[in-house]
């Protein structure tokens, strides 16, 4: 398995060094984070003894499960899945560095209470919903901006850039769609020059599409499958965020 991930993870960076060669870009400007979720620790220890910093979790109960193995190797901790407020005490407790799915006002307000009290910062990218698919979270786009000036009111909050999560489609253009919408949004955010947000950060683009996100800005690409290997359900299963109204809502 060590020489498997090692020889994907090879694999990948070409992928990169090839887009960014095609985008006119320098391979320093994107970040491969790898997507964690259902990797146990051993494996994940492979890929980070081998150059790499950042990973990312889907699920805060794979988070603390994960923590004691993983907290002796030195790595940087993204949170790229759907948050439950109730869960934020958790994301703080387990090394979490970053939010990349920060989607709405009441989880924001809560984030901000909970840092507050723990005497904490936290690092935040706004979730937009490009593809408008209603089994994804996400600020729509028509809301992002106001969004962000709402929460850019935080002070323990930082906002530092974007993420989505493309069409999952065999349709390249759609696809590229998506990416572009991300783009265009985070001109428009840079452009309203707000106080306390970054727009440095685009996040978006994983195996099957890293090359259309990197040609369309990416700055950190979320790569899982194409380097620890096929899971028991496509990378479309653990992102189909379909719950209850009452959880969204927490």
């Amino acid at each position: 398995m060590s020489s498997y991930i090692i020889d994907n993870l090879r694999k990948i960076h070409t992928r990169i060094e090839k887009a960014c060669t095609l985008s006119k870009r320098e391979v320093s400007e994107v970040r491969l984070l790898l997507a964690t979720k259902t990797v146990n620790p051993e494996n994940i220890k492979i890929a980070l003894s081998n150059n790499e910093h950042l990973i990312g979790e889907n699920k805060v109960q794979e988070v603390r499960e994960k923590y004691e193995d993983l907290k002796s190797v030195p790595h940087e901790k993204h949170f790229i899945g759907h948050l439950q407020s109730n869960k934020i005490k958790d994301i703080l407790k387990y090394g979490v560095t970053c939010i990349q799915s920060l989607d709405r006002l009441g989880l924001a307000e809560k984030l901000q209470n909970r840092l507050t009290l723990e005497d904490k910062h936290m690092d935040v990218f706004i979730q937009v919903n490009t593809s408008a698919e209603k089994s994804k979270f996400g600020v729509s786009p028509d809301a992002a901006v106001s969004l962000i000036k709402q929460v850019a009111s935080f002070d323990r909050i930082h906002i530092k850039g974007l993420m989505t999560i493309g069409l999952f489609s065999d349709d390249k253009k759609k696809v590229r769609a998506c990416f572009q919408l991300l783009k265009q949004l985070q001109q428009a955010i840079i452009s309203e020059n707000i106080s306390n947000v970054s727009m440095k950060e685009l996040s978006m683009g994983m195996s099957g599409d890293l090359e259309i996100a990197i040609e369309e800005g990416a700055t950190i690409i979320r790569v899982g499958t194409a380097i620890f290997g096929e899971r028991a359900y496509p990378d479309s299963h653990y992102w189909n965020e379909n719950i209850s109204n009452s959880e969204t809502q927490r």
